[in-house]
């Protein structure tokens, strides 16, 4: 049975992508963090982060911090977080988010109401600054 990220992946389900290649996407989580808040998700179906091969991890890794950097050049956090969690879907994803302090990394402080056009505009913002920063390849239209 395939996963909601597959889902959304395979265009099933909407998502607004910030990233995509042959190994992983990045899209924009429904219940943000901050503004920005990415999920980097492997197109394979692997439930935990310890049951990809180091290959994969690597990848999700530096696609991970490319967006990371993107999201610390526009919202000028003092950390960008990054987490593996995982419960809430059974398919491997990091989180990428803006972090002003400790609650940031809460899930109980995640946004349960976004605006559409603000999460739009943070998808946007977060396509220029990959795009600026060399990705265009990897930056879905």
């Amino acid at each position: 049975m395939s996963t909601v990220f597959t889902k959304i992946i395979e265009g099933e389900i909407p998502g607004r992508f910030v990233w995509a290649d042959d190994q992983c996407v990045g899209f924009l989580s429904i219940n943000p963090l901050g503004p920005g808040h990415t999920l980097v998700v492997p197109r394979a179906e692997i439930d935990q982060w310890v049951d990809a091969d180091l290959e994969l991890s690597t990848h999700l890794t530096e696609v991970a911090r490319a967006i990371g950097l993107a999201v610390r050049k526009i919202w000028s956090p003092p950390r960008v977080g990054l987490m593996v969690a995982g419960f809430e879907v059974p398919h491997l994803h990091v989180h990428v988010f803006p972090a002003w302090d400790m609650r940031a990394f809460d899930f109980a402080n995640a946004a349960t109401d976004v605006d559409a056009a603000e999460q739009d505009g943070h998808a946007e913002a977060l396509r220029s600054a990959l795009r600026a920063a060399g990705h265009g390849d990897q930056v879905p239209e």
